[in-house]
Order: C-alpha cells, then structure tokens, then sequence
C-alpha cells in the first residue's frame, strides 16, 4: 500500500471552483480501482491550500489513475487555477495508531 499526498494551492478567487469540481467528482475518485481511502485537507491558516491524501492498494494502481481519462479531464480543468506548481509524495505507511481510549472514534474514520 502507498499513500498520495498532493498539495494544491489555488488562487483565492478558484477556491469555490475547485470545490464544486471536487463534490462533484469525489466519489468516482475514490472509487477508481486501487483507490482505498481519500480525504481532502483545507489548510487552517490559508484557505486557498488544499491538500488531498489517498491510500493505494499499489503504485501501479495510482499510476493507472493518473493516466486515466478521467484524471487528465480533472487535472485542466483545474491547474489553470493554481498559483504555484502543485506537490506531490508517493509514501509507504510506516505506522498507523488510533487512541484506544478515544470513545468519538468511529470505523468510518
């Protein structure tokens, strides 16, 4: 397994943009084959900074997304909105640990 973390800074006046594109996408997102888990991060201090963070069954799956129609559709409509290059880290979990004594946490975490 890998995790994708991309980050994305849009100009401020594309913010609702990005995330109309991504509500309506989301789902086909994290539905492509491989595709375990996605979240999309908002930055405290700067909200125009998203950062998505998705766990592949491999990086061939990953690739096979990024290559996808799909994706290539997704990726200009929305780069043309970005004020810098996006980043992106492909990671292998080293751990993962959930607090044993934390009663709000949920399977759907």
């Amino acid at each position: 397994m890998i995790y994708r973390i991309v980050r994305l800074h849009f100009d401020p006046d594309f913010v609702a943009n990005f995330l109309e594109v991504f509500t309506t996408r989301k789902s086909l997102i994290v539905s492509f084959d491989g595709c375990l888990t996605m979240k999309l991060l908002q930055d405290k201090e700067d909200p125009s900074v998203f950062f998505t963070i998705s766990l592949w069954d491999s990086e061939e799956n990953l690739n096979q997304y990024r290559k996808s129609p799909f994706f290539q559709e997704m990726w200009s409509t929305i780069k043309p909105w970005f004020t810098s290059k996006a980043e992106a880290w492909t990671t292998f979990p080293q751990y993962e640990g959930k607090n044993p004594n934390d009663k709000a946490s949920s399977d759907t975490d």
